[in-house]
């Protein structure tokens, strides 16, 4: 039971740091209309992909906000990586197809190593039926470049109609 409330202290501390800290820093920056798009595309993907990965109990959250009500990791699929995606691609914004992965990669690393962590030492997270390290990697590496090829997309349309 204590280890539960530790986990969630580490939940509330993570909800603070990304509500009162980094977004209101990321969505200063221009292009706000854009970071706004990547965090709702983000944030919907993940909670379609989550929902299904969930309901199949492939990965579950053992502790999570909304237990009751919802499967999926709220703090993780509607704040903290959409936050990441912002960021990721506010860096790259401007960048080349090459630079575009190397800074994808210096990113996930770390938080495909916490998840792991997160897996192995806390109640946070399990992973069933087959699933392991290099399923999460590739799954956060292909969602984090089809967002920055969707907002790219949109760019690109946006840039090339007259109003």
């Amino acid at each position: 039971m204590k280890r539960h409330k530790l986990e969630k202290t580490f939940l509330r501390i993570l909800l603070i740091l990304n509500v009162g800290f980094l977004v209101p820093i990321l969505f200063r920056k221009p292009l706000i209309k854009d970071w706004l798009l990547v965090y709702l595309f983000n944030a919907l993907t993940n909670v379609i992909i989550d929902h299904f990965l969930a309901s199949h109990h492939i990965v579950t959250y053992p502790v999570r906000f909304f237990k009751k009500t919802t499967k999926i990791h709220v703090l993780f699929d509607l704040l903290l990586y959409p936050t990441f995606t912002v960021f990721y691609n506010q860096m790259t914004a401007k960048d080349k197809p090459f630079a575009i992965f190397y800074k994808l990669l210096s990113l996930i690393i770390p938080l495909f190593l916490i998840e792991c962590w997160a897996e192995k030492k806390t109640g946070l997270i399990r992973w069933k039926k087959g699933w392991n390290w290099y399923h999460t990697l590739g799954g956060i590496m292909f969602k984090s470049l089809a967002t920055r090829l969707f907002i790219g997309i949109v760019r690109k349309i946006s840039k090339n109609q007259v109003y």
